[in-house]
C-alpha cells in the first residue's frame, strides 16, 4: 500500500493549504474537498481503495486543520474557497481532473462546476445539496430547517465559549452519535480530530464557514419569501455529475435529491440506504465502488 504524503502549498489567493496525496503521480487526478467538522481525514478509508490506479488529492480546506487559518468570517465566501480550489489546480498544473466533494466540500464543488473551468471534466457530490434546492428547501421545508438550525447556532459568536465548557470531547460525541455509531470511531481517529479542532483559531475558523456563507436559515415557524436568485433561471451543470447520498442523513435530508435532474445535464444518483451524512468513511465500498464506474464511463480513452 503506497502512503499519503503531504505538502504544504502557497497559493495565488494567499492561502497556504496543507495537501495530503496518494496514489500514482501519472494517474487520472481526483481532487477531493472534505466538510465540516472534517480535514483531509475523510478520506483516510477511501485512499487504500483508490490508490492503486488514481492520483488522489485531498487538501486540507482553509481553515482546516493544517492549513491557513484566517480569523475574517469574510473570508469564508464561496468565491474564495473556490479560488483557493483552482489555484491549487493551477500550482500543480491540471488539465483534466474530477472534483470530489462531502458536505461543505461538496457545496464548494456545485460552485466551482457551475464556473464551467474547462479543466473540470467530472463531478461527483456526497452528502451535499444543491444550492438552489438547498435554500429552497430551508424556506419550504419544516423538517429541513428544522434539521438545519445547528447552523444558526455554529454562527452565534459564543458558540466557542459553549464549546469550551462543554469540552472537545463532548463535543465530538455530540458532533457524531446522531450519524453514526461511536464505537466504530477508533480512539487514534478521535484523538486525530480533537488535535486538529484544538489549534490556537482552528475551530473558530471552520464555524466561519458558516458565519461568511450567504445561506439562510429562517428560524422555525416563520415565513420568509424566497430569494430572487431562486425565481430566476439557474444556470445548469454542464459536467457529467455522479451524487451518492448516505440516505440516513439527519442532517441532509435526502429530499435533497428531489429535483436534480432538472438541474444537472448527465446525472448519475447512486442511494446509499444503510449509511448517513459521513458515508465516505463509514461505508468506503458504497463510494469507492459506483465512483470506480463512473470514472470508467466518463474518461476518455
Amino acid at each position: 500500500m503506497r502512503m499519503t504524503t503531504f505538502t504544504r502549498h502557497s497559493l495565488s489567493t494567499g492561502i497556504t493549504l496543507n495537501v495530503g496525496t496518494a496514489g500514482p503521480e501519472d494517474g487520472p487526478a481526483l481532487v477531493f474537498l472534505h466538510g465540516f467538522p472534517e480535514s483531509h481525514r475523510t478520506w483516510r478509508s477511501l485512499v487504500p481503495l483508490l490508490e492503486d490506479e488514481y492520483r488522489l488529492i485531498m487538501p486540507d480546506q482553509r481553515g482546516f486543520a493544517a492549513s491557513d487559518a484566517p480569523q475574517n468570517p469574510a473570508d469564508y465566501s464561496t468565491d474564495k474557497i473556490v479560488a483557493d480550489l483552482f489555484a491549487l489546480v493551477d500550482r500543480l498544473g491540471l488539465d483534466d481532473f474530477t472534483l470530489i466533494g462531502h458536505d461543505w466540500g461538496g457545496a464548494v464543488s456545485w460552485a466551482a462546476a457551475l464556473r464551467n473551468d474547462p479543466r473540470l471534466k467530472r463531478l461527483v457530490i456526497i452528502n451535499a445539496p444543491h444550492p438552489l434546492l438547498f435554500q429552497k428547501s430551508l424556506i419550504e421545508d419544516a423538517d429541513q430547517r428544522a434539521a438545519s438550525q445547528y447552523i444558526t447556532a455554529f454562527r452565534n459568536p459564543g458558540f466557542e465559549k459553549a464549546v469550551e465548557a462543554m469540552g472537545w470531547d463532548a463535543f465530538f460525541d455530540k458532533s457524531f452519535s446522531g450519524h453514526v455509531d461511536l464505537a466504530t470511531i477508533p480512539p487514534e481517529e478521535k484523538a486525530e480530530y480533537l488535535a486538529e479542532w484544538s489549534q490556537p483559531g482552528v475551530f473558530t475558523a471552520m464555524l466561519n464557514w458558516y458565519r461568511g456563507s450567504a445561506l439562510t436559515v429562517p428560524p422555525p415557524g416563520v415565513t420568509l419569501p424566497l430569494p430572487d436568485f431562486l425565481l430566476r433561471a439557474f444556470p445548469s451543470v454542464k459536467v457529467p455529475t455522479l451524487v451518492i447520498w448516505g440516505m440516513r442523513d439527519k442532517a441532509l435530508l435526502p429530499l435533497q435529491l428531489d429535483g436534480l435532474d432538472a438541474l444537472i445535464d448527465d446525472l448519475t444518483v447512486e442511494r446509499v440506504p444503510d449509511a448517513g451524512h459521513f458515508v465516505p468513511w463509514e461505508k468506503p465500498e458504497a463510494v469507492a465502488a459506483p465512483l470506480r464506474t463512473f470514472l470508467a464511463r466518463h474518461t476518455e480513452a
